[in-house]
């Protein structure tokens, strides 16, 4: 009921940037938390950095510095700055986002979490 679109992966060279972009649509009634998960060949999954509202942006120690996070309310879309990229960033970046669902009235319904297709961000010379 929730789909997110990304968009912005791509190949850069070591400190270039890009910015990533996830919009969500759906039967939303409100989104309380949206994020960036990356997933590198043979490592778990993580955290890149989050916007909630009660807490407000949180960040990897890996990426402070260097990327940036910023939502757009209106558009439900999150986006992730990141420059000075270095090698170590390749992965697949997966968007994420928790909310409340409508009901059939319209009004607030269950909790949903959802997840991005995954976008490729390649950073190599």
């Amino acid at each position: 009921q929730v789909h997110l679109v990304e968009s912005g992966g791509g190949l850069v060279q070591p400190g270039g940037s890009l910015r990533l972009s996830c919009a969500a649509s759906g039967s939303i009634f409100s989104i309380n938390a949206m994020g960036w998960y990356r997933q590198a060949p043979g490592k778990q999954r993580e955290l890149v950095a989050s916007v909630t509202n009660n807490v407000g942006t949180r960040y990897a120690d890996s990426v402070k510095g260097r990327f940036t996070i910023s939502r757009d309310n209106a558009k439900s879309t999150v986006y992730l700055q990141m420059n000075s990229l270095k090698p170590e960033d390749t992965a697949v970046y997966y968007c994420n986002v928790g909310g409340i669902l409508n009901n059939v009235l319209g009004h607030a319904g269950r909790d949903f979490i959802s997840w991005g297709q995954g976008t490729q961000v390649t950073v190599s010379s």
